[in-house]
């Protein structure tokens, strides 16, 4: 009875092999073709983040050789030549170039690279609203009263990234219009903001006592 049930286990393993032998026939080379897939996605994962860092790096030393020119005209030009790659690198680049043709007192480019970056919706708010910030505070009285209130009230709003800067910008254009009171209000507001910084604290304070205001009030 022992043999007849060891001969059953032995066909019946025998048949389980063949059985497993002509699955792996028949169906191994899906198998086969995963194993590839997955090697083949490493090499190409791994040769796009080479080919990442060296694009990033080669954009670097590009804008630092630009950079490296001897006056501000000359870097500008040299950065407007830049290739820049994705809305985040010409972010950069655009605020590179709008720094420097500022200093070359080249006012209209470097509003226009504002412009540029602050009109650019694939990028994040905190690009935009910088752009814009900077476009503000440097056309001053320039900038139509309505357009520069509306760019302030916008930029001012709780929770954007350079509220406090705008909330600042708010006060002195009421300080000109000769509005003390509501100037103090806005410097008062800027003073209760979390995180900020030592040197806004400074000159929000100063202009609250130059306006006649007590900023330990606040």
């Amino acid at each position: 009875m022992s043999n007849t049930d060891s001969f059953i286990d032995e066909v019946t393993d025998e048949v389980r092999r063949d059985r497993l032998y002509a699955a792996m026939r028949r169906y191994g080379w899906i198998g086969i073709l995963l194993v590839v897939g997955i090697v083949v996605g490493a090499a190409v994962n791994e040769w796009q983040k080479s080919r990442a860092e060296t694009e990033a790096r080669a954009f670097g030393d590009a804008l630092m050789a630009a950079m490296s020119a001897e006056t501000p005209a000359a870097r500008a030009e040299a950065l407007a030549a830049v290739p820049a790659e994705g809305p985040e690198r010409a972010a950069l680049q655009g605020f590179l170039a709008a720094a420097s043709s500022l200093e070359a007192g080249d006012m209209p480019a470097a509003l226009a690279a504002w412009d540029t970056i602050a009109a650019t919706n694939a990028l994040p708010v905190s690009y935009r609203h910088l752009a814009l910030i900077k476009r503000v505070i440097a056309a001053g009285a320039e900038m139509p009263a309505s357009e520069r209130g509306a760019a302030l009230d916008m930029l001012a709003t709780p929770g954007a990234p350079y509220r406090m800067l705008a909330l600042e910008q708010q006060a002195l254009d009421l300080v000109a219009a000769g509005e003390g009171d509501a100037a103090v209000e806005r410097l008062q507001a800027l003073l209760l903001e979390p995180g900020v910084t030592s040197g806004l604290r400074r000159r929000a304070t100063q202009l609250m006592v130059a306006l006649g205001a007590e900023p330990e009030a606040a």
